[in-house]
Formats: C-alpha cells, sequence, structure tokens
C-alpha cells in the first residue's frame, strides 16, 4: 500500500540516514537488512510510483540436524 517511492529513492533505502520522513531516523530498513543477511538471506524491493511498493525477504531453511 502506499504512493510507491520515486526511482531516485529507490537505490537509497537501504542506506543508513537516508530518509523522506521528517522525523526518521533512516536506520529501520538498513537494520532489517543487516538481519537478513546475518541469516544467509536476501531482500529486495520493487516499487512503482502511484502503485505501491513490495519488499521481498527471503531465508533458507533452518538444518534441524545441528544440536
Amino acid at each position: 500500500t502506499g504512493p510507491g517511492i520515486p526511482a531516485e529513492h529507490l537505490a537509497k533505502v537501504f542506506q543508513a540516514y537516508f530518509s523522506t520522513k521528517q522525523g526518521g531516523s533512516g536506520l529501520g530498513l538498513p537494520f532489517t537488512r543487516r538481519v537478513v543477511h546475518e541469516h544467509q538471506g536476501t531482500i529486495s524491493v520493487e516499487s512503482e510510483p502511484g502503485k505501491g511498493t513490495r519488499f521481498v525477504i527471503a531465508l533458507p531453511l533452518a538444518d534441524n540436524t545441528q544440536k
């Protein structure tokens, strides 16, 4: 939902301290990306202004053989 992210901002959404919101810290998505990468996962973003934005997080299945 929402208005989508303009192309000029899309490449910056994972940069620390980047925010277009007044009072925003710009730390939420960089933190999320770090946590996903620490779990050997990936995060991607697709956006079309006027239609919306989609974030996709992929995480590997857990290896239950380790104890």
